[in-house]
């Protein structure tokens, strides 16, 4: 490869990573205009359609535990320990899950990791499902984790692999969009129906997205990645049409695996060289503390938290926490662009650490008056 193609291919790649930058919601003065060249978009609407059903699926598993804590513990008579163990070791299999995604998503492709998370979320929904003690709730909760960790990684990444460069931006923003609508509905429906009832509501998700994977092609980059470049070939004329020249973009394709391919392999030691140290300690740190802000243990136990705030039933809070979610979220999609990453992630840190604290303060002043009188 000569020097030309290798600056070709990096600049076809740095347009696409601006492509992602734009958000679904808010562009004032650009239109996503979809060109003949880009052939038929309801190709690519159907797969991103399906592939946001794991995003769905993930909020609903998050969403679970909140509104169905008072009656999971009174059927089964659990502890407080034991009903937070159920809560919490979803992350637990969700650490595990986002661990092994990468690893699995090149060696079966994305349709098929796709596959296997929604497995594991089946499994897992239909083992909380006939649960009668701890343990198997336990080991439902911790398959549904697992799940939807391969979930976190693969929905993204197969939506950008699948999208024109105009719509990939917009169509990645559905997956964060997704699992706060899973979260919200959970949340609303669990103040409806019982626990049992809503582990069920859980595989709808599952079930259109294995028959809608039936439907749609794999990647296009991983089967070229992969050296099955019939099937290349095949997909993306399916996903840009079949009077669409492909000619142009299934080069750069090939290009830029080519050149992905002919670099040396990294080790993970080569993060902590000096001039990657300082992007990786933030990187990571924002991830982090991002986890330990407290507002997971809000969003879990969500139902218990109000009721034990003193409201007459958990569910009104639970309602109002799920109806802020989703505009919320739009709100951020709104804002991405013109506001920058630095701004939103210092504004939103600042309103957590204000919650948290100001919950965490007021259940301390709670129980400090009762010992008083």
């Amino acid at each position: 490869m000569t020097i030309r193609q290798f600056k070709d291919v990096e600049s076809g790649e740095i347009n696409g990573l601006e492509d992602l930058e734009k958000p679904l919601i808010g562009a004032d003065d650009e239109k996503i205009v979809v060109h003949h060249e880009n052939g038929s978009i309801w190709m690519v609407l159907l797969c991103t359609f399906v592939a946001v059903c794991g995003s769905f699926e993930f909020g609903s598993c998050v969403g679970y535990s909140a509104p169905t804590q008072s009656a999971i513990s009174e059927d089964l008579n659990l502890s407080l320990s034991e009903f937070s163990m159920f809560g919490s070791i979803l992350t637990i299999g969700a650490m595990l899950g986002a661990v092994t995604s990468g690893r699995i998503a090149d060696m079966i492709g994305r349709k098929g990791a796709m596959r296997l998370s929604a497995g594991f979320c089946i499994t897992g929904w239909l083992a909380v499902y006939f649960s009668k003690g701890a343990v198997s709730l336990d080991i439902g909760r911790f398959s549904t984790g697992y799940g939807i960790g391969v979930f976190s990684y693969v929905v993204p990444i197969f939506i950008a692999e699948i999208a024109p460069k105009n719509l990939r931006g917009g169509l990645t923003t559905l997956n964060q969009l997704m699992i706060v609508t899973g979260s919200s509905v959970a949340f609303l429906i669990g103040t409806i129906i019982p626990w049992r009832e809503l582990a069920l509501t859980g595989l709808v998700p599952c079930i259109f997205l294995f028959v809608g994977l039936c439907f749609i092609p794999e990647s296009p980059r991983w089967l070229a990645k992969v050296g099955q470049n019939k099937e290349f070939q095949v997909a993306l004329r399916k996903l840009r049409g079949k009077d669409a020249d492909i000619t142009q973009e299934a080069a750069e394709i090939q290009m830029y695996i080519e050149t992905l391919q002919s670099l040396p392999k990294t080790r993970m030691l080569d993060l902590f060289q000096p001039k990657y140290i300082r992007s990786v300690m933030i990187g990571v740190a924002l991830m982090v503390f991002q986890q330990f802000g407290g507002i997971n243990g809000i969003s879990f136990y969500a139902s218990e938290t109000f009721a034990s705030a003193g409201l007459s039933s958990g569910k009104a809070g639970t309602i109002a926490y799920a109806c802020v979610q989703v505009p919320i979220t739009v709100v951020g999609a709104m804002l991405m662009d013109k506001s920058g990453r630095r701004p939103l992630i210092m504004v939103s840190a600042a309103g957590t650490f204000l919650g948290c604290f100001m919950s965490g303060t007021s259940f301390y002043l709670k129980v400090s008056l009762n010992n008083y009188l």
